[in-house]
């Protein structure tokens, strides 16, 4: 089979004097064969700093316009806006809406749009953008009208399949919007929002593999967004890809140098990528953490031990390990044969009283008083952790680490949940922010 020649970027945009809408096209279909292509255009767009510096009048437009385009597809979006409202005409403007529409200026992009298809752009690709403004705009029937005037572009039109997904996502249709997704990236094949909400969609339900799959085809057709890179990034972290992990987070501060949470997120996986990694030691930790989560009430207490015990708070051996003697004698009914009692049921496990305090853990109640939890406490701790609505990578891994609810949360201290893969100091100051948020915060805290 014979490669294909590689797109010639320089020809295209610095020795050709037009540029239109098969411009962009070409570049487009040459940034997706990849291989050297990037490296070459970021040169290519140095040249046409210096051209669109040195030229005045009709050519310095020309000069901008392309500078512009170059821009957005790198994703530098102010730098585009600033070249394009420079030059002028139909694609100017049209890709300036674009730029505008990635910064959420909702309001100007649509100015934008509407000198677009003034000067000449497209009309039926001018209302679809308009159509996705209304969308983003809460504007939805609006929305709904425009998308059903165009129907005509069912047939052939890849951004119409999109639009028409992303207000069925809105109006809680996924199954049909998926089907619309598939459709426009059968259209076309690099429609990067297409297949970030079908990458997105696999994602949200764990079908992590066609998550990446639909991802990785995004790299080949910038702009990248930075939510693209975020969730691939957390996604290769998952199937211990480190280092394109690092790449991801990398290409993030690139693009926004001050996004504190890619800087954390970056600085976990670099970590990550030389941590020693002991399988039989993660199953033994494994297996203790598991006796530690056995509830008390699975065993034959007496009603004072048991009694005394509810009062405490303690629910689970593990409990048992982060308290010691004294504190539970200090318990009002819980005497000499009640400790006994426990130390058996402990022993029977290989544990003992305040063998986590040993280890530098500490016992705290979830509540500041000594008193059985009231039904409203008892019910913010049966909530649901989904009621948290945390981000991706904490989410998984409360997934991973079998914390359904609130109560199971609170139980954890913040090193057992650090102690988790690809759960790093970004995600702990997450789950602690929403705790305080229902008056909660983990063991120790």
């Amino acid at each position: 089979m014979v490669e294909a020649l590689l797109i010639d970027l320089k020809a295209l945009l610095v020795e050709r004097e037009d540029c239109d809408a098969g411009t962009v096209q070409q570049l487009r279909n040459g940034l997706a064969q990849g291989k050297t292509q990037y490296r070459t255009f970021r040169e290519v767009t140095e040249l046409l700093k210096k051209k669109a510096e040195a030229a005045t009048g009709a050519a310095a437009k020309r000069w901008h316009l392309k500078l512009g385009i170059a821009n957005f597809f790198l994703g530098y979006l102010v730098d585009a806006v600033d070249h394009l409202k420079q030059s002028e005409g139909a694609l100017a403007n049209f890709y300036l809406g674009k730029a505008l529409l990635e910064r959420q200026d909702l309001d100007e992009a649509l100015k934008a749009f509407e000198k677009a298809e003034k000067s000449g752009y497209t009309a039926s690709q001018v209302q679809l953008q308009r159509a996705g403004i209304l969308r983003l705009k809460g504007e939805i029937s609006q929305a709904r009208n425009l998308l059903n005037k165009l129907e005509d572009q069912a047939s052939h039109n890849a951004e119409y399949h999109f639009q028409l997904a992303s207000l069925l996502l809105l109006e809680g249709q996924r199954l049909n919007a998926i089907r619309h997704l598939e459709r426009a990236v059968e259209l076309d094949p690099g429609h990067t929002g297409a297949l970030f909400q079908l990458g997105h969609a696999n994602d949200l339900s764990g079908n992590d593999e066609d998550a990446v799959v639909y991802y990785e085809r995004c790299l080949n057709h910038p702009p990248l967004h930075v939510g693209l890179l975020m969730n691939l990034g957390i996604l290769y972290e998952d199937g211990d890809q480190y280092e394109k992990a690092v790449d991801c987070y990398k290409k993030i501060l690139h693009a926004q140098p001050d996004n504190e949470q890619a800087r954390l997120f970056l600085k976990d996986s670099q970590a990550s990528v030389t941590m020693y990694y002991n399988p039989d030691a993660e199953m033994a930790s494994s297996r203790f953490s598991q006796v530690l989560e056995i509830p008390v009430t699975d065993f034959e207490l007496s009603v004072r031990s048991r009694n005394c015990l509810k009062k405490m708070n303690i629910r689970t051996l593990g409990d048992l390990t982060r308290v010691s003697e004294p504190q539970l004698l200090s318990s009002k009914n819980f005497g000499e044969t009640s400790l006994s009692e426990i130390k058996e049921i402990l022993a029977t496990k290989g544990l003992r009283l305040g063998q986590s305090l040993e280890e530098g853990a500490t016992f705290e109640r979830r509540f500041p008083n000594q008193q059985p939890l009231s039904d409203q406490e008892q019910a913010v701790l049966n909530k649901s952790v989904s009621e948290l609505n945390l981000s991706v990578r904490a989410r998984k891994c409360m997934n991973r680490l079998g914390i359904n609810t609130m109560g199971d949360l609170i139980q954890r201290t913040a090193d057992e949940l650090l102690e988790s893969k690809n759960f790093g100091m970004t995600s702990l100051t997450e789950v602690r922010e929403k705790l305080r948020q229902f008056g909660l915060t983990l063991r120790g805290d």
